[in-house]
């Protein structure tokens, strides 16, 4: 189970990485969707960039990783709830709960109950 939670936790980091560094453009506009401040939308992002950055020093700190992954499927949940409340198409919604699954399941195995 160790190596699929370090395969999760790679995908979580280098999508929300990816996503929040190289797609910043589309991010601006969904915050802009959703009503969601500039100021909000900064901290948002660099709470992000930061939880992705723990997942993967988590690696080798294992001790880190289940209030990182928590974190993360927390924002997650968040993410999922401004797609509902603008109700986007069921296509938006689906990265956003990808990772919120694998971070849980980054959580479940580090805290042993996978």
């Amino acid at each position: 189970m160790d190596k699929a939670s370090i395969l999760a936790q790679l995908i979580v980091s280098i999508s929300v990485i990816s996503v929040w560094v190289f797609r910043y453009d589309n991010i601006v506009l969904e915050f802009k969707q959703y009503g969601i401040s500039n100021l909000l939308r900064n901290i948002v992002g660099a709470s992000k960039i930061s939880l992705a950055t723990i997942l993967i020093f988590g690696i080798w700190y294992a001790e880190v990783l289940v209030i990182s992954s928590l974190l993360m499927a927390f924002l997650m949940i968040c993410a999922q709830f401004y797609h509902i409340k603008v109700k986007n198409p069921l296509l938006k919604y689906v990265p956003s709960f990808v990772l919120l699954v694998l971070s849980l399941f980054i959580a479940a195995v580090n805290y042993g109950l996978v």
